[in-house]
């Protein structure tokens, strides 16, 4: 449990032996965040052993397991990775090829997925078929690699080579990665959050630098939400690129109001609203000769819970700002994310049932401006059409129970 450098010493990462492996650092949306969750699941079988790292969510694991439950299975964790490899174990004792053994099991889950397997001493890497979720490959000095960012092989001194495609299964050799076609790919829907706030800035998502599409966005949301302040002042860090863009545009100065804490995690990922609210206080802290008496545009990229946000607004307050305006790089989230996202209630968003003016008074905030849909998709590059937007549109690119599939056109459609 905990972050990498707390679970893994280097007396751990020197004693591992072998030539070929995978890992996982698990941000747990489905099942909860405890050991035996902890990934990669490992399940023996007759045909050997089987690992699995799982990012994203299945729609159907409900399903799934209730199926498999009625077949007399029993299951170890809460977690829907569980669920892929027991289907994959079953299905590769039928076969015996385990590539087509993945492919079968693609068929039957309804989700987002980007998936590393060991199956005896094969690796795989996989992505859904609509590339929800991030995964890339790469050459390192030992061999090849996959890994849900390009900044790994930066940092492990390789080569970034190239993106997963949609519903694409790649076999890591030693010398070379095979592309196996599924045929499965169903079109693109880049979760537009991970450009937005989850992926690092350095890192190259789907042919775009995250940094200068979050600097775009911040030019964007400048020419729709301007506001006559003195000085522009980012959340760090995940707001700093927004910020930068905007202040650019819009010719107001930028400055670090905000020093950040490097011991404390992201207040987004944390579990717990009590954690994330109690953490702001010690996540940052206002530098008063960049405030005190000045008119503050506050740049962040989203609002999800406004929780937090309020927090900051009041800290800047509380240095001496005469005036603080928040701007969002993101538009209103407004409905949940299925896909691996942690946001699943509509009760727990700012902007249900308010207006902006509304939650600007919540956050106390003199005015508070987001970015438009179609802002962010220009500022994106990629297509609305090849994004996941859900969370913004309430319009999802797969089934999901209750809720309306984009492009839909009839009411009486909803799944």
């Amino acid at each position: 449990m905990g972050l990498a450098h707390q679970a893994l010493s280097q007396e751990d990462v020197r004693s591992l032996k072998g030539d070929r492996g995978i890992g996982h650092v698990r941000y747990s949306t489905v099942g909860t965040s405890s050991a035996e969750n902890a990934q990669p699941v490992v399940m023996s079988t007759n045909f050997g052993d089987i690992a699995l790292a799982h990012n994203g969510e299945i729609v159907n694991a409900g399903r799934l397991r209730e199926d498999l439950k009625k077949k007399g299975w029993a299951f170890a964790t809460t977690s829907d990775s569980e669920i892929i490899i027991r289907l994959l174990a079953n299905d590769i004792a039928d076969t015996g090829d385990p590539a087509r053994s993945i492919r079968n099991v693609m068929s039957l889950m309804n989700g987002s997925y980007s998936i590393t397997l060991m199956v005896d001493d094969r690796v795989f890497a996989v992505r859904d078929p609509y590339g929800i979720r991030p995964l890339c490959i790469g050459r390192t000095k030992e061999g090849f690699a996959a890994a849900s960012e390009s900044v790994v092989f930066d940092t492990l001194g390789g080569e970034f080579m190239r993106d997963v495609e949609p519903g694409e299964l790649v076999e890591i050799l030693p010398g070379e990665v095979k592309s196996i076609n599924t045929g499965l790919a169903r079109g693109r829907a880049h979760c537009m959050f991970e450009w937005v706030y989850i992926a690092r800035a350095d890192s190259c998502l789907d042919g775009r630098l995250v940094y200068d599409v979050r600097r775009k966005i911040g030019r964007r949301l400048a020419i729709e939400q301007p506001v006559d302040v003195d000085v522009v002042v980012p959340v760090p860090d995940s707001g700093r690129s927004h910020s930068m863009g905007y202040a650019e545009q819009s010719g107001i100065p930028y400055s670090e109001g905000l020093m950040k804490n490097r011991y404390v995690e992201r207040t987004f990922i944390m579990p717990e609203q009590t954690d994330r609210s109690t953490s702001v206080m010690l996540k940052l802290n206002p530098l008063k000769s960049v405030i005190k008496d000045k008119r503050i545009a506050l740049v962040d990229d989203s609002i999800v819970r406004g929780t937090t946000m309020r927090k900051i607004v009041q800290l800047v307050r509380n240095a001496g700002a005469k005036e603080v305006h928040v701007r969002i790089g993101s538009p209103p989230i407004r409905t949940p994310c299925y896909f691996g996202i942690d946001m699943k209630t509509r009760d727990q968003f700012a902007a249900t049932g308010r207006t902006v003016d509304q939650i600007a008074e919540m956050l106390t905030a003199d005015s508070l401006g987001y970015i438009s849909v179609e802002g962010l998709v220009e500022a994106i590059g990629h297509s609305a059409n090849d994004l996941c937007l859900g969370c913004l549109t309430g319009e999802y690119p797969l089934p999901v129970e209750g809720e309306k599939i984009r492009f839909q056109k009839k009411l009486d459609s909803f799944t």
